[in-house]
Formats: structure tokens, sequence, C-alpha cells
């Protein structure tokens, strides 16, 4: 009985952890958007930022949306620091990395 209640316990444990991220915003990446390619036409470049997170949990792979939204959080905070205040994926999401492009629009 002992080894069910720990087997199921660790299902649903696995199970948050690969519906949950675990990057947060900074304060100046909360200012940073990010945009398609044709929205930038106008804007400064500020160079490039590559951005990685784990894919897997344990055995388990994780879920799109979670692993897309870290990149973007932590391409967002670097893009602040670079003096950005949009960033636009350059690359497809591959084994939990990403490339974007880091952009000033604002004038």
């Amino acid at each position: 009985m002992k080894l069910a209640i720990v087997r199921r316990g660790t299902v649903l444990l696995g199970a948050l952890a690969l519906a949950c991220t675990w990057v947060k915003v900074s304060e100046g990446g909360e200012a940073v958007r990010v945009a398609k390619q044709g929205a930038v036409a106008n804007c400064e470049s500020k160079g490039r930022t590559h951005a990685q997170t784990t894919d897997r949990v344990v055995i388990f792979a994780r879920r799109d949306q979670p692993i897309q939204l870290e990149l973007e959080s932590l391409a967002r905070n670097e893009a602040a620091l670079m003096g950005g205040d949009t960033i636009v994926p350059a690359t497809a999401i591959e084994s939990g990395r990403q490339t974007f492009d880091v952009y000033r629009c604002a004038k």
C-alpha cells in the first residue's frame, strides 16, 4: 500500500513539474514585448540572445507551452540588459533552446 501512495505522489509531482514554469520575468524584462519579424522593420537591432531551459523532467518530456514561456522570459530579461524593448524569435525551439533577435523600437 505504501508503494502505491509513493508512486502516485511521484507521478503527481512529475505531472506538476511538467506543467510549471520556473523562470520569472525581471522588472526590466516586464517592459520587453515579444513580436513577429514584420513588426520590427523600423526598430534598431541590439543583437541576439540565446535562451535555454530544460525540456525534460527526469524521463518525462515537458509540454511545449511552459518551455516557450520560459525561453521568452529568459530572452526578455536579457533583452532588457542589452537595452532592447522587443524580442523576435529567430529560430525554432530545439531541445529547450531558442535564439532571439533583440530590438529597440521605442523612440
